[in-house]
């Protein structure tokens, strides 16, 4: 008997974590739809993937219309949706909290909570009403959902939003086999994680480089998770630099 095709969706899927994630999951087999706003670099992602026709939806994921437009996308070419990797988002480490602009705050909101809500919404519908019913959703929290660095409320608030995200699908998934669960990243070699690397502001006021983790390795944890049976789920994982700043006080 044939293997029934796993599918997944990536967003944010044209760099970084969503990159490695996608080329991880179509080398164990999964069938990946690729999203987010650049369209050449979700090509390039699409490339790399071991997986033959790894559908490539271009899609402003903070727009209810385009959002819909994507998981129609999908519905019509699989039939189903196996796996959200729930992942794009923005950060904003730059501003005093009193200097953070109504723009920015917007951004970084829209971005990071919206956005996560739309696409997790629409997985939802659609694993409830396919034959056979149910998927997994996993979001990409922060450390930053846990404790805040420096000038970073709106990032910071944005994280701790996509706990309670992760948490409310969980509970409304139970009766129709949805599982959600969170990853907390710290400090993953992207594009992100430069500021860590040059030097970044600490909660002392000092600025030091942090250690960055592989993206790689973040892929192995998103791939490990996905793998799981529906009836076994990870509600929160945290993967981090082993020697980042993040346990103690200063």
């Amino acid at each position: 008997m044939e293997e029934k095709q796993k599918i997944a969706m990536v967003t944010g899927a044209g760099s970084g974590i969503g990159r490695a994630v996608a080329i991880a999951l179509s080398g164990q087999g999964w069938q990946v739809v690729l999203t987010g706003r650049r369209e050449q670099e979700l090509g390039e992602t699409a490339a790399s993937c071991k997986k033959d026709g790894s559908l490539v939806v271009p899609a402003d994921i903070t727009e209810p219309g385009a959002v819909a437009s994507l998981f129609n996308k999908v519905k019509n070419n699989y039939g189903r949706l196996d796996l959200l990797f729930n992942n794009a988002g923005i950060s904003s480490f730059s501003s005093s909290f009193e200097a953070i602009t109504f723009a920015e705050w917007e951004r970084v909101i829209k971005t990071n909570i919206t956005g996560a809500f739309l696409c997790a919404q629409q997985a939802f519908r659609m694993m409830k009403e396919q034959d056979p019913a149910g998927g997994r959703i996993i979001n990409n929290g922060s450390i930053s959902a846990h404790v805040p660095r420096p000038n970073s409320a709106a990032y910071t608030t944005s994280k701790h939003a996509i706990t309670g995200l992760t948490k409310s699908i969980s509970l409304d998934g139970r009766d129709h086999n949805i599982a959600c669960g969170q990853i907390d990243i710290g400090n993953a070699d992207s594009a992100m994680a430069q500021k860590m690397q040059a030097g970044i502001l600490q909660a002392d006021g000092s600025v030091r480089i942090e250690p960055t983790i592989s993206v790689t390795e973040v892929a192995n944890a998103i791939v490990h998770m996905a793998a799981l049976p529906l009836q076994t789920n990870i509600p929160f994982m945290t993967l981090m630099a082993n020697g980042m700043p993040y346990m103690g006080r200063g």
